[in-house]
């Protein structure tokens, strides 16, 4: 495995130090979060390193992600691994009882959950030397100081996997780029889901960054149940229908002129609105009203019905609007919170729509327009124009849906290349 570039920065010498006395003004933060959400005392001691689980006999490979988004985008990328290799283990860490939760549904054989310690050295050293695990995965951006070293000082290989940093954040790491190239100095292996990222930490001085398909590209269709599709399929009746999913502040209005647009070419459209915040139903049942379109509410039971509308206000069930739908806008995209994953659409079978702000998916978007998978619409007057062409053109829909479902099938091959990678380079052979 590679060794760090040099003694650790003072800079990080610092952070330890503040992180030791900071630490139980964090975890007292981190246990309130998580007792809210219904999680019982032996998980919430994980955040301090405390192991609720026995750690199996064998290889372990310990991945981490910070939450849902990161943590679900390598479930696909272990189940390649562990069905080429049945010797090894799994242990996932994230920080949030949602993707605790999700997680507990979803994770593969062989795999389990823990809360990722806090990045304090003392709480880092419980969570290692329990788990001792063989080699070490990190999602993104998750570069925690006192926990990577800690690894690395009980030479453990690191890798990071699906690496992303805005040119913001980039100019940030040049104020303290000895720090930076310490830390990256740590993985064996970086791998990077854009160019501009891998450009970017090259020049921060980290060598093997390198450029490959998002890992979010690669995780494949999200489950649904399938009693439910064939329930809500007969209740639609053919209806014309387009979801407009993972909606923030502001783009129910644009949802909402937008379907009201499509009624005028298509009268018995259905729009289903998916916030990305249920807790927002209310509110936004109130904008529906206001718009003088009825509506039913999924979290109250009801059906689809006659209305114009379907507020679709759970959780856990966009598996199920990808797969039911043959066009989806994605939000996020509207308003300036970066973009929310297009590839889980494609995969679901659905054509995608977005806005013009998607800095979190550039290069996904930008591939997926032209493959002719999706396609970027400025506003709600264009995103109305767009669903009323292709919901009244089935040719033009359906040749769209074949390239998101081309596109999806694409990245499956890229999966088994980057585990084979992974494997060569934490010298799990």
């Amino acid at each position: 495995m590679p060794r760090a570039s040099g003694p650790a920065t003072p800079l990080l010498r610092a952070y330890s130090l503040g992180t030791r006395l900071l630490m139980p003004l964090a975890f007292r933060r981190s246990a309130r979060k998580l007792a809210e959400h219904g999680m019982e005392a032996p998980r919430i001691a994980e955040r301090m390193g405390h192991a609720s689980l026995p750690r199996p006999a064998g290889t372990l490979v310990w991945f981490h992600g910070a939450s849902v988004g990161e943590s679900l985008s390598v479930l696909r990328l272990i189940e390649t691994l562990g069905a080429a290799r049945p010797d090894l283990d799994f242990v996932i860490t994230s920080g949030t009882a949602t993707s605790a939760r999700i997680l507990a549904q979803r994770m593969p054989p062989r795999c389990r959950h823990q809360f990722a310690p806090l990045d304090s050295p003392a709480a880092a050293a419980r969570f290692l030397d329990h788990w001792r695990p063989d080699a070490g995965v990190f999602i993104e951006s998750e570069l925690w100081p006192n926990l990577l070293q800690a690894a690395a000082a009980r030479d453990i290989p690191l890798a990071l996997l699906n690496a992303r940093i805005s040119d913001r954040s980039a100019r940030g790491w040049t104020r303290i780029a000895r720090t930076a190239r310490y830390l990256l100095s740590l993985f064996a292996m970086v791998h990077c889901q854009d160019t501009r990222t891998a450009q970017h930490l090259r020049a921060l001085g980290c060598g093997i960054a390198e450029a490959g398909a998002n890992l979010k590209a690669m995780a494949g269709a999200l489950p649904y149940d399938d009693a439910a599709l064939e329930a809500l399929e007969s209740d639609l009746g053919g209806r014309p229908l387009w979801v407009m999913a993972s909606t923030h502040p502001g783009e129910e209005e644009i949802a909402l002129r937008a379907h009201a647009a499509v009624l005028e070419r298509l009268p018995d459209a259905l729009m289903v609105l998916v916030p990305r915040h249920p807790e927002r139903a209310d509110e936004i049942a109130r904008m529906i009203d206001a718009h003088g379109l009825g509506h039913t509410q999924r979290s109250r039971g009801a059906g689809i019905g006659v209305a114009p509308v379907y507020l679709a206000d759970t959780l856990g069930e966009m598996g199920l609007w990808y797969r039911l739908a043959p066009l989806v806008c994605v939000g996020g995209s509207f308003v300036p919170v970066g973009g929310h994953n297009p590839f889980e659409v494609a995969h679901g079978g659905a054509a995608v729509l977005h806005g013009p702000l998607y800095a979190n998916f550039a290069a996904g978007y930008a591939s997926m327009d032209d493959a002719g998978a999706a396609r970027e619409v400025a506003d709600a007057e264009a995103l109305g124009r767009a669903l009323g062409d292709l919901l009244a053109t089935p040719q033009d829909l359906s040749a769209m849906r074949r390239n998101a479902r081309a596109f999806a099938a694409e990245q499956q091959g890229s999966l088994e290349d980057l585990a084979t990678a992974l494997c060569a380079a934490l010298d799990l052979r």
